[in-house]
């Protein structure tokens, strides 16, 4: 087993030519501000889980790219960190990830929260993206929690700020809106062969997505505990015998308070994050998975190279 294989989709495909001549392939970066939905929307554009989702703001911190098809069109969609004011190094590599997301696009797919309205957030992104030369899409999502009337004003504003290709208001959760935006992007993709396998679904490693899921059980079971003082690392990714996953991951924390967080009563809190996060791993992977966790205090992480470059972030001065 190759611990840096690209994910792949499990369920059956129909027989398809990668290099027929009717065959599309394009970059689609899905921008916006923390807690828009754009993890959510890239999955539900997969058709399964590539990203990890969070109530929390701020919780995707490298690009990652999901792979999605519609007929003969294969988009390359980039789930970027949301874009904010950023304060620490950590928060600068993240911003920096989310417009590096963005180069090389064919088209960009600006996801703004409808429930949540336009705040400063918002309006800075829609400014920085007018100098940009590829169609925006502007795609205004939970249109199944937001005010009907608000979504429309939403609307309004925003395509008198910037002249967007289209606007879709959509629900990634649902489903509401998602076809027709699929279709759209995929007829705005320029024609040539694709560029992954059919089946696919993200350019991140098994490795990689291993600790992705283990750092959202991190993110649901501890809320505000333990805020953005975590990072997980995999440390091994091996197959035993009988072709089950054996995976070795530390999660490290700054300080020895927030390791007793992790751990909880009696190591409560760690088996249950390592129980949920193997059983979700166990289907992703499509395998059986042993998963050992072990909590390491190291202050200072966020200013450590190697933990940069092991999350998949670039070093930001």
């Amino acid at each position: 087993m190759d611990e840096n294989a690209p994910v792949t989709q499990h369920s059956q495909h129909s027989q398809h030519s990668q290099h027929s001549p009717a065959t599309r392939c394009g970059l689609v970066a899905v921008v916006g501000a923390p807690n828009a939905g754009k993890s959510t929307l890239v999955n539900a554009l997969v058709g399964q889980k590539v990203a990890i989702v969070s109530p929390k703001a701020q919780t995707t911190r490298a690009r990652l790219m999901g792979v999605a098809l519609q007929d003969e069109t294969q988009l390359l969609l980039v789930d970027t960190p949301g874009i904010f004011a950023p304060r620490r190094r950590l928060d600068r590599a993240m911003v920096a990830a989310a417009w590096g997301g963005a180069e090389g696009a064919d088209v960009i797919a600006l996801v703004v929260d409808g429930k949540g309205g336009l705040g400063p957030k918002v309006t800075e992104i829609v400014e920085s993206l007018k100098e940009r030369r590829e169609p925006i899409y502007l795609v205004l999502n939970k249109v199944d929690l937001a005010d009907k009337p608000k979504l429309l004003i939403h609307a309004e504003k925003l395509n008198a700020m910037l002249a967007f290709a289209e606007t879709f208001f959509v629900s990634a959760q649902t489903g509401d809106g998602l076809p027709q935006l699929k279709r759209v992007l995929a007829a705005a993709m320029p024609a040539g062969p694709w560029h992954y396998p059919e089946d696919q679904v993200s350019d991140a490693s098994e490795r990689a997505l291993a600790a992705e899921v283990t750092r959202e059980q991190l993110y649901l079971q501890l809320h505000a505990e333990l805020p953005y003082a975590s990072v997980v690392e995999t440390e091994k990714f091996s197959e035993r015998e009988d072709g089950s996953a054996e995976i070795h991951q530390q999660i490290l924390v700054e300080r020895v308070t927030q390791r007793a967080i992790v751990l909880g009563k009696g190591g409560a809190r760690i088996r249950e994050i390592g129980a949920r996060a193997r059983a979700e791993l166990a289907v992703l992977l499509d395998r059986p998975v042993h998963l050992y966790l072990h909590v390491k205090v190291k202050p200072g992480w966020d200013e450590d190279r190697g933990v940069y470059r092991d999350i998949g972030l670039d070093w930001v001065e």
